[in-house]
This record gives C-alpha cells, sequence and structure tokens, in this order.
C-alpha cells in the first residue's frame, strides 16, 4: 500500500508564505506526476500546482508566479512554497501521487488526507 502525507499547513496573514510538503511511503515502484489541489468550503476540489517526473510544472492561473512546486525524486516528497498568500488561498490542500506499486502494477492515484491552510485578511 502507498501512504501520502502531507504537512506544514497552517494560519498566515495575508501577504505571508507558508511551505508545505507531502511524502509518500510504501510499496512504491515509481512515481509519474504528482500535484497539489486545494477544496475550499463550498466549493469543489481545484488543481492547484502540477509536476511531472520529469520536472515539469504546471500552475493554476491563480497561483502563477506566487506558488512554487518541486519534488525530490530520491526521497519521494513534493514541496509547495506559497509566497504572497491572499484569503482567497485558503482552504484544504491535498497531494496526489500517479503511482506504480510494483512494475506489473498499472499505475494509480494515491491523495493524502489534506492540510488547512487559512489566510487572514
Amino acid at each position: 500500500q502507498v501512504q501520502v502525507v502531507e504537512s506544514g499547513g497552517g494560519l498566515v496573514q495575508a501577504g505571508g508564505s507558508l511551505r508545505l510538503s507531502c511524502a509518500a511511503s510504501g510499496s512504491i515502484f515509481s512515481i509519474n506526476a504528482m500535484g497539489w489541489y486545494r477544496q475550499a468550503p463550498g466549493k469543489q476540489r481545484e488543481l492547484v500546482a502540477v509536476i511531472s517526473s520529469g520536472g515539469n510544472t504546471n500552475y493554476a492561473d491563480s497561483v502563477k508566479g506566487r506558488f512554487t512546486v518541486s519534488r525530490d525524486n530520491a526521497k519521494n516528497v513534493m514541496y509547495l512554497q506559497m509566497n504572497s498568500l491572499k484569503p482567497e488561498d485558503t482552504g484544504v490542500y491535498y497531494c496526489n501521487y500517479n503511482a506504480r506499486r510494483t512494475v506489473w502494477d498499472p499505475s494509480s492515484d494515491y491523495w493524502g488526507q489534506g492540510t488547512q491552510v487559512t489566510v487572514s485578511s
């Protein structure tokens, strides 16, 4: 089984910064894309940032220039550096790993439990 755990959320004032981390453990053969998603109260979950196995990144328009996603393939860890935070960035942030458990398994999506980010105005 693959376990994915986020950390680093919290309460911050507008204009501040936070760094989220996401670590995967368990039986992992390979990890393809990794992504950060968020869900605000009453809204659907949305993609924030994604990073491919080769390091290519893509961001939601609302966070471009403020957020940076990175990964450490040796440690199966992904980060999200969030700067110039705004109240509308508030939500539960989830990480997603698209991974294969063994060479014989197809790729599957694995989700963390989420970490709360609250930005006060």
